[in-house]
C-alpha cells in the first residue's frame, strides 16, 4: 500500500474536531501538515504537539471565505515544503434552523464557508496540481448532503452542493490531470458543530441525535483510507454513520 510519509497535506478547520484528529492521524503516518484554520492559538499547539512528536507540520491562520487568503495558504505550503499532495477541505458551519426562523445572516455564513470556502480551497490547489499532473482533494460533506430533514433546508443545500463541485471536479481533472477527487459524508461526529445552533425548536432534537456521535478520529481514519490509495485508484465517496443513526 502506498505510504503517506513526506506527502504535503493542507488541512482547512484544523483547530479542533475532525480536523485535529485528521491532522494527528496523517502525522503518524509520516505526512507533513500545514495546518489551516481561524483560531492561530489552537493551531499553535496543535503545530507543536505534531512536531514534539516527530512529526513535521507548519500553520496559517486562515480565513476559508477570503479567496485571498486561501491563496496565501497554498503559497505558504510550497514555501514551506515545495509541493501540495492533498488538500483536506474540512472546514464547516451547521447552525440548523427553520427556515421561518429567517436566520439569514446564518444562512450567509453556511453559504460562505461550506459552499465558497471548498471553491476556494480547489482553486488555490488546482494550479499547482495540474501542473504537477497529481493531487488528492477531499471535501467533507454530511449526511445532510444526502438526506433533507426539517431544519437543515440551507445547510443540507450546502452539503448537496459539496457533492456536485467533487463530482464536477472528479469528472474534469481525473482522466485529464491525474487529480482525485473524494466526497467524505459524516453522520453525527462530537466535534463542536452543533454548538453553532440558536434555533432552540431544533437544539434539544439535535442533542438527542449527538447521543450517539462517533468520535472524530473515526473520519479521520476514514480520510487517510482515501489517501493512502494508489494513484490508479480513486475512493469517490464513502458515508460514515454511527452504527444506530438511521438518516
Amino acid at each position: 500500500m502506498p505510504s503517506l510519509q513526506d506527502k504535503v497535506v493542507i488541512i482547512t478547520g484544523a483547530s479542533s474536531g475532525i480536523g485535529e484528529e485528521t491532522a494527528k492521524e496523517l502525522s503518524s503516518k509520516g505526512a507533513k501538515l500545514v495546518l489551516a484554520a481561524r483560531r492561530e492559538e489552537r493551531l499553535q499547539e496543535l503545530k507543536d504537539k505534531i512536531n514534539q512528536g516527530g512529526g513535521e507540520a507548519t500553520y496559517k491562520a486562515t480565513d476559508v471565505t477570503s479567496h485571498e487568503e486561501m491563496e496565501k495558504l497554498a503559497e505558504h505550503a510550497i514555501d514551506e515544503f515545495g509541493q501540495i499532495d492533498a488538500l483536506v477541505n474540512n472546514a464547516g458551519l451547521m447552525p440548523l434552523s427553520l427556515l421561518n426562523k429567517q436566520k439569514v445572516d446564518e444562512w450567509d455564513k453556511m453559504i460562505d464557508v461550506n459552499i465558497r470556502g471548498v471553491l476556494y480551497g480547489i482553486n488555490a490547489v488546482l494550479p499547482h496540481m495540474r501542473e504537477r499532473k497529481q493531487g488528492h482533494i477531499i471535501n467533507l460533506s454530511s449526511v445532510a448532503g444526502h438526506v433533507v430533514f426539517p431544519g437543515s433546508a440551507v445547510y443540507s443545500a450546502t452539503k448537496f452542493a459539496v457533492r456536485a463541485i467533487t463530482d464536477g471536479l472528479r469528472m474534469e481533472e481525473s482522466k485529464n490531470s491525474n487529480i482525485r477527487a473524494t466526497i467524505i459524508s459524516p453522520g453525527a461526529v462530537s466535534t463542536e458543530l452543533t454548538s453553532t445552533i440558536t434555533d432552540e425548536d431544533l437544539k434539544s432534537g439535535v442533542d438527542d441525535l449527538y447521543d450517539m456521535a462517533i468520535q472524530p478520529d473515526s473520519i479521520a481514519r476514514t480520510i487517510r483510507f482515501a489517501l493512502e490509495e494508489p494513484a490508479e485508484v480513486t475512493i469517490n465517496e464513502i458515508v460514515v454513520r454511527p452504527t444506530e443513526q438511521e438518516m
